[in-house]
Formats: C-alpha cells, structure tokens, sequence
C-alpha cells in the first residue's frame, strides 16, 4: 500500500530524529583513553585512569582521565562512582557525583576516596575509575519571594519517610508513623 506524503515520518522526510543525542566530543591527552560503554545500554561511560596513582589508606587523590569534553549545550555530565571499585575495594568518588558542566573544556579529574583505613590502593594507567553520565538538566531563572507553596511534606526532612528497614504498613492498620 502506497504511502501518503503527509504520513511520512520527520525522520524518513530527511528532517533530524528530536530523540537522537548529540555527538560527545572528545579531546584526548597523551595517556588518555576513550571511554566507552561496557554494554550497549549502560547509560554510563566508563572513565580510566591517565596516571599511576596510589591512595592512601584513608585518603584521597584527584586522579585525572587525560579527556576533556564538550557536552552538547543542555547537558551536564555527572562522574559517578563504580559501583564494583567500591565495593570491592571501597574506592568511591568523593563528591560523587561530581558535575562537568557543558561550558567546562578542561581535563576531567575525578576525586577519589579509599575509605580501607589499612590498606592503600594503588591505581594504574588504564584501570576504570568511575563512569561518566550525560543528562539533561534545566536551568531555571531564580525568583525570590517571600512564601513558597504548602505541600503535605512541608519542611520535613532528614529521616521524615521513616527508617532503612520494611517500610511501615498504611492498609488496615491503626499505625501513625511519624514522616
């Protein structure tokens, strides 16, 4: 069956697919290393270490990835721990997730933290360090007032949903628990 013109799809009319990301553009330094996706639809690119490093039981270095990138405008790129580094090693980043924000053209550092209290933690040139995560994010225009809105919450806060453990029962029971 013939299709119609005005049916034609934006993408098959030659127009840009609105869903397609932005090339990440990459500067890599001596040392450095493409970062790639372990699988096809991991949404975070794994980031290696440009330097040998070793961190101190209990301390922390700021480790450098040999990249710079130029985030597509309306991005941010948010370096996240390794969830396996971390957990079996107990290296994290420090202030993660740190921000790269899209204006940003310098290296990409990452601060990592060896929180084994006996043990340093030594780091090679091409080890992954931590993975990086590019997002969307808007930029409101600030506006100061006097009164913000009421919500059931209000200003509870740290603890106000209640413990780490089973979340409390609400169907059939008498129970009021605070938050």
């Amino acid at each position: 069956m013939p299709v119609e013109p005005d049916t034609l799809s934006a993408a098959a009319a030659g127009a840009p697919d609105p869903t397609a990301a932005a090339p990440l553009r990459i500067r890599l330094a001596p040392g450095g290393t493409m970062p790639e996706r372990a699988h096809a639809d991991d949404a975070g690119l794994d980031l290696t270490s440009a330097e040998d490093v070793e961190i101190p039981a209990g301390g922390r270095a700021l480790v450098d990835t040999g990249m710079a990138v130029a985030l597509p405008a309306g991005t941010v790129g948010l370096v996240c721990p390794r969830s396996g580094l971390a957990a079996k090693h107990g290296v994290t980043v420090l202030n993660g997730p740190g921000v790269v924000d899209a204006g940003y053209r310098g290296h990409i550092k990452v601060s990592l933290h060896n929180t084994d209290l006996d043990a340093p933690f030594a780091l090679r040139t091409g080890d992954r360090i931590a993975q990086l995560v590019v997002v969307p994010f808007l930029a409101p225009v600030l506006q100061q007032v006097d009164d913000l809105d009421t919500t059931d919450r209000a200003a509870s806060g740290f603890g106000s949903s209640g413990g780490f453990g089973h979340a409390p029962a609400t169907a059939g029971t008498d129970e009021n628990p605070e938050g």
